[in-house]
């Protein structure tokens, strides 16, 4: 590797692991917003997306900096490519924050609403995950990523206890739908969060090994079910 593509990877990997601590923040605290029925803290991470994706496109222009002027091989390859999908992943992430405050400050004029406590659990196990996906980025660590894959399954169950509680009170209570909708909304948006952050664990061993895991899960449940 030379020096300047050396440099250069130092300073866009930097510049990932600060959109990465924004991002971070800004899912906990539109998830707070939502709970804790915080009006002002929701409108406040609305605002914040602009500063997000002025920061995601400047990161993917120091990647295809480095592509056309580098053209880096074999792993420096995986490692810029590996960035920019990180990169997209985590500006996905913050619109998704984003819409969660939009979801928390539709629900902020309805404090007796009583929102399933699973959704902040989930909103935790989400977070942890992203958290987990990004240090396994950092530190290289393989069963790190791994780790963040096997928890996507345990998001996706609290998801649907989410939801089933939520009609639950959709029916007993039909002059809460609109509110219930907006909680709907944000446990799909936490979910897709989860997602996200297994997009990044996915893209972490192909940038350690070389190997393409993503959607393997789908093509081994196929095959389990007797599906060519």
């Amino acid at each position: 590797m030379s020096r300047h593509l050396s440099q250069d990877l130092s300073e866009a990997f930097h510049s990932l692991l600060r959109l990465s601590g924004h991002v971070e923040e800004m899912i906990g605290l539109a998830v707070k917003a939502l709970v804790e029925r915080n009006d002002a803290l929701a409108l406040e991470m609305i605002e914040r997306d602009e500063e997000i994706d002025q920061s995601e496109v400047r990161i993917e222009e120091e990647c295809l900096k480095m592509l056309a002027l580098h053209q880096p091989v074999a792993a420096d390859l995986r490692r810029v490519t590996t960035m920019m999908k990180i990169n997209n992943d985590l500006e996905r992430m913050a619109d998704l924050a984003c819409n969660i405050a939009q979801r928390a400050h539709s629900v902020s004029p309805f404090p007796d609403f009583h929102i399933p406590v699973e959704l902040h659990q989930m909103a935790g196990m989400a977070a942890s995950m992203v958290r987990q996906s990004l240090d396994a980025f950092v530190n290289q660590d393989m069963d790190h990523a791994y780790q963040v894959i096997s928890a996507d399954d345990r998001v996706d169950a609290m998801n649907v206890k989410v939801i089933d509680q939520l009609v639950e009170i959709m029916k007993r209570h039909p002059d809460s739908i609109s509110t219930a909708l907006h909680c709907f909304s944000a446990s799909r948006h936490i979910e897709q969060i989860a997602d996200h952050a297994t997009n990044i664990a996915e893209e972490v061993v192909y940038m350690i090994s070389g190997i393409i895991v993503r959607h393997r899960r789908t093509l081994e449940n196929r095959s389990t079910n007797g599906k060519d």
